[in-house]
């Protein structure tokens, strides 16, 4: 099994003088450019022109999303700096100085989150949502709530005093906690208790009512204290939340992985403290205690006097009140399966479709493996598995599959983060069924997402595949922008074959037909065809390179785009989160323009386009699509395929459709200034009629080219007019 290759130090022959820009003037900082990504995430919940709740869920997830940076990347940080590691950052800097960075720009973050959220208050009381709601508490919603805290809450609350006779108590990660002061009534002695509050609670409680009052259940904590220290008199209070580090870090020596990471996941519960948060009236001496006994040296402190865990925002979300969300949006099922009475096969046989979730149901993914199952035809089926969600209409196709006797394998990836409790029950069950499980590599993640499904027909053997861009997983299928596409292409199916025989039996694919995947030639084969449009340009020829994609970080994709840049080579990158290239730097990217698309989907789905000598969008124009970002990660550290487009229909909804809409969009679009680092959101000027665009507008009203059925006689959508400047 041969291993990943080896990043080189600098681009050879680079037909630029890279060495001239210090590394901050070349690249930006991968942490930076990610905090600027949810900067973006949380400038949409200051958008007037949304709806209230949708507001605050922009809100919320901008929270999680900063709880999830601090647990690994800055937990990151912290361990380099502890380990006393001195390598330096694509733009040069040490773990210290990104260290600090960070922090200074999570400060800023945290406290515009509490100022939107502040600014939200009264627009959401207007409505009738009262999120701090204990100061509109009338004496009917007071015995309420007072009782809801006896029967609901007291119970499952465990304070515990703070001294020398009680060992300090396991605050787990992202847990809630409250500390109070207290001096008894009998002869004034003091006391210091705390009280942890279950992750099982719910974070608000909500008081019957037409109006929708939430407290917090740590104020409700705080609120009823009193029934909790009959007494005491409560001389203070204040409120914490803890986040610890929460990678998995996998050993190579691992004799039994399942088993490595059921012990994995219960250390990372007990990961070291990286972060406190605190009321800002909170007591300095239980302050001072907290920092001792949680051990926080290196840990982040943050003090603020709005809501902790803004995160938790999402259960008032839920509120159900549909005057305050987006329009619900259901997704279209593709004519073209329709009109073959629902056989997914048949639609394949016929010709190569795609899928446009969350536009194009997922439903038709399932419904593949589930006709797969049932389909006495069908010989075997395999199944790369990276999340899969809860509730799994996948895993169920699967099993059932198994029970009726097909050969079923499934490539279960347990290094899914977050994910990996969730999917060894899933191994579980799948095993349970007479699945054959695979874990894949120890060393690398099995990223790419990829069903293949060989059937008995008339004639032979034939194969099937899905290749997704996204997981299957039926609740971001909902809000991810993804691609589903689906092949009898014999040649990809030999090829699929081999990738799969390489996963579970590390043999290395020999003489591939049409994939390429990584860590083997996925990035030589971008690298190549980056090369190709270079020599084009260089030629005279016109050459232009477009792609979709969700971060940019590898250094030598980054320098051969500068490459290509100066060789004349036009390229636009749509990249939704973090971008280290620096775009539109005299010298050295003037050719090249990054913008970002923040909306009510997630973009997710990468599309990587190149004109081969024609101007873009072209019938000639070489598209892939693939389960990879422009990542260290994705390049070296994961299984993942790129798969080329060739069959006409689904090579113009990809690049004339789905790739050229984002490009068009102006109404949910920011530009990267890249002297700055900066981004700038593209303004629609209102005063010209049709000047704005918004491309998930578009694709909620508009049907997909390859979906399309027979019943409409034109197979191709009127093509979006490439707008002067636009692209």
């Amino acid at each position: 099994m041969s291993t990943a290759p080896t990043t080189p130090d600098t681009q050879a022959d680079a037909g630029i003088d890279l060495e001239s820009f210090a590394p901050e003037e070349r690249y930006f900082n991968r942490e930076m450019s990610w905090l600027s990504f949810n900067e973006r995430v949380l400038a949409e919940a200051a958008r007037s022109s949304y709806p209230l709740l949708e507001r605050l869920r922009f809100l919320s997830i901008s929270g999680s999303n900063l709880d999830e940076f601090m647990m690994i990347r800055v937990a990151g940080l912290v361990g380099q700096v502890r380990s006393g590691v001195a390598e330096m950052s694509l733009d040069g800097r040490t773990p210290k100085q990104q260290l600090v960075a960070t922090r200074d720009k999570y400060r800023e973050l945290e406290e515009r989150q509490q100022a939107i959220l502040k600014q939200l208050h009264p627009l959401l009381a207007e409505q009738g949502i009262h999120i701090k709601g204990e100061d509109r508490l009338d004496a009917e919603a007071e015995e309420w709530l007072r009782q809801y805290f006896l029967d609901h809450i007291m119970p499952v609350i465990t304070p515990q005093a703070i001294d020398p006779a009680h060992p300090f108590p396991f605050v787990a990660n992202r847990g809630l906690g409250a500390l109070f002061n207290l001096k008894r009534k009998e002869d004034g002695s003091q006391l210091v208790e705390m009280v942890l509050i279950p992750s099982a609670l719910p974070r608000f409680v909500r008081i019957p009512g037409d109006q929708a009052i939430y407290v917090a259940v740590e104020r409700l904590v705080c609120r009823y204290a009193t029934l909790m220290f009959p007494g005491f008199d409560i001389t203070g209070d204040g409120v914490f939340r803890v986040l610890r580090d929460s990678d998995i870090e996998i050993e190579e020596d691992a004799e039994d992985l399942v088993r490595y990471f059921r012990s994995a996941i219960q250390r990372r519960r007990r990961g070291q403290v990286i972060m406190l948060e605190i009321d800002e009236s909170f007591d300095p001496n239980a302050e001072d205690m907290l920092r001792d006994k949680l051990e926080l040296e290196q840990a982040f402190i943050t003090k603020t006097e709005g809501m902790l865990g803004i995160a938790g925002l999402e259960e008032v979300v839920k509120e159900d009140r549909p005057d305050l969300k987006f329009t619900p949006y259901s997704p279209r099922y593709p004519e073209r399966v329709m009109e073959h009475d629902g056989d997914v096969f048949a639609a394949v046989q016929e010709k190569d479709i795609v899928i446009h979730h969350p536009y194009e149901s997922f439903e038709v993914v399932v419904d593949f493996l589930r006709q797969a199952a049932n389909d006495p035809n069908v010989i075997s089926i395999k199944q790369a598995l990276y999340r899969a969600g809860q509730q799994s209409q996948v895993v169920n196709a699967l099993t059932q599959a198994a029970e009726n006797g097909k050969s079923v394998t499934a490539v279960v990836e347990l290094k899914a983060r977050f994910d990996e409790e969730q999917n060894l029950k899933w191994a579980g069950e799948l095993e349970r069924a007479g699945v054959q499980v695979i874990y894949g590599f120890i060393d690398w993640k099995t990223h790419a997402k990829i069903s293949m499904v060989v059937r008995q027909e008339e004639g032979g053997y034939r194969t099937y595949c899905h290749f997704g861009t996204g997981n299957y997983h039926p609740v971001t299928t909902k809000i991810y922008t993804d691609l589903s596409y689906f092949t009898a292409d014999p040649a990809i199916g030999r090829d699929a074959s081999k990738l799969f025989n390489f996963i579970t039996g590390y043999v290395e694919p020999q003489a591939m037909e049409k994939l390429a995947i990584s860590p083997l030639n996925l990035l030589d084969t971008l690298l190549a065809d980056i090369e190709r449009e270079i020599e084009l340009a260089r030629a005279g020829q016109p050459a232009t390179i477009w792609w979709k994609v969700n971060q940019i970080t590898e250094k030598r994709v980054i320098d051969k785009l500068y490459e290509a840049s100066q060789a004349g080579v036009q390229v636009v990158l749509v990249c939704r989160g973090i971008c280290c290239l620096r775009p539109g730097v005299p010298g050295l990217s003037d050719n090249i323009t990054v913008k970002s698309i923040i909306g009510r989907f997630l973009e997710h789905s990468r599309i990587y386009a190149f004109g081969n000598g024609e101007i873009l969008p072209s019938d000639k124009a070489k598209v892939y699509i693939s389960s990879a970002d422009m990542m260290d990660r994705n390049l070296y550290r994961r299984v993942e395929a790129l798969v080329p487009i060739t069959n006409e229909t689904v090579h113009d909804q990809i690049l004339e459709q789905v790739l050229l809409a984002n490009l068009l969009d102006t109404e949910q679009s920011w530009l990267l200034d890249g002297e700055t680092g900066e981004y700038e959101r593209v303004e629609s000027d209102p005063g010209v009629e049709g000047d704005g665009f918004n491309c998930h507008d578009y694709f909620m009203t508009n049907p997909s080219l390859s979906g399309r059925g027979g019943a409409l006689k034109d197979d191709r959508i009127p093509k979006l007019a490439l707008r002067k400047g636009a692209v």
